[in-house]
């Protein structure tokens, strides 16, 4: 998931009733020996967990993959997050969505073989989840807090890539085998409990990493769905910029980091890895970091901030139109300015805004460095 971990409040429930103990691990005060009732114990936790894992391996299928599973999940999401009724904002998601399976389809056709369940939630919080069965949820506040439909777009390309690879069912598993193995250790270990809580900590930790790699393909993912699209491809650096600034994106310090693992790459690198894209994807020729963009390694602007834009973030807008120009081979046209805005060919570039130069001498300075 993007922007929370993953709502587990079904798949956590069939997890516990499906393995019959809680992933929370008890053990022994002291340590003893193995006994004769103890390796019996093991070998009936390792059964369970056998059986557990058939279980629950047909109840994500039925989820997953049948319309009567997919249905059901989706109208409980419905009734456990509330609906947002706004049409603006359900029209809005209507388009995002169909331009994004067009999108998709162009990539992996098998998008049409199970069409995406989503609907806006009511929740104010800049959220959005891809649960099992391609049931999507993006929250009310996404579209309070995002400024453009490219930004939402951005982050719903990034759930879709979780969609297409299954990537809800994959995470679980890691986590069930991780935790289970965690529980055996425990017991063969009969730890005390300073061992147990090493333990518990190198499982989340590893849980964890691998959550860490299914968001970065996801990233990947929706990067290359966006490219298929007319969306702002600067968007997907422009809405971490965001993230970063009304949640933070610094690294934490290492123990920190250890005791109280994050599922998501730190944000302000993901920004950056979507900046090293657009660099690329421009040609090696333009960039930007900290408002200010560059063609060539000369300035071109720094991008003035507005009422609901930081300057960092309304740069990568300039950046994604660069470096679509350039990309596209419109950088040998001569930039000119049409109705305030300048343009390379039929690429908009940037269209100033109170605080930044004039279009007129953006215009000239593009020709001269581009």
């Amino acid at each position: 998931m993007l922007f929370k971990k993953l709502s587990k409040k079904i798949t956590a429930g069939i997890t516990a009733a499906a393995l019959g103990f809680s992933l929370t691990f008890s053990v022994p005060a002291t340590a003893e020996a193995i006994s004769v009732g103890d390796a019996v114990g093991i070998g009936a936790t390792i059964f369970s967990a056998s059986q557990a894992y058939k279980q629950l391996d047909k109840q994500f299928k039925a989820f997953n993959d049948t319309e009567e599973g997919r249905e059901q999940l989706y109208q409980q999401y419905r009734e456990q997050e509330g609906v947002c009724t706004d049409y603006e904002i359900n029209a809005r998601m209507d388009r995002i969505m169909t331009n994004l399976t067009r999108a998709v389809g162009q990539v992996d056709e098998s998008i049409y073989d199970k069409p995406y369940k989503y609907f806006v939630s009511n929740k104010e919080e800049l959220n959005a989840f891809c649960s099992l069965g391609h049931v999507m949820v993006v929250n009310k506040g996404a579209f309070n807090l995002l400024t453009t439909d490219d930004e939402i777009a951005a982050i719903v390309g990034h759930e879709m890539g979780h969609g297409q690879k299954n990537h809800v069912i994959k995470g679980n598993k890691s986590a069930l085998n991780k935790a289970v193995f965690a529980q055996l250790g425990s017991i063969a270990l009969n730890a005390n409990a300073i061992t147990s809580a090493l333990i518990n900590v190198t499982t989340t930790n590893s849980i964890q990493h691998d959550n860490k790699k299914l968001e970065t393909e996801a990233d990947d993912l929706g990067w290359e769905y966006m490219l298929h699209t007319n969306y702002n491809i600067g968007a997907t650096a422009a809405v971490m910029q965001r993230l970063s600034e009304l949640y933070g994106g610094k690294e934490r310090n290492k123990f920190e980091a250890i005791l109280k693992p994050s599922n998501h790459p730190n944000t302000d690198k993901r920004r950056d890895n979507y900046v090293k894209k657009l660099y690329e994807y421009s040609g090696k020729h333009a960039t930007a970091k900290d408002g200010v963009v560059t063609i060539n390694g000369k300035t071109f602007t720094t991008v003035a901030a507005t009422d609901s834009m930081s300057s960092a973030e309304r740069a990568y807008f300039v950046l994604g139109n660069l470096a679509k120009a350039y990309h596209n081979g419109k950088n040998h046209a001569t930039a000119e300015v049409y109705n305030g805005t300048v343009y390379l060919d039929d690429q908009p570039i940037i269209t100033p805004a109170y605080g930044d130069e004039d279009a007129y001498t953006l215009a000239d300075r593009l020709n001269e460095i581009k």
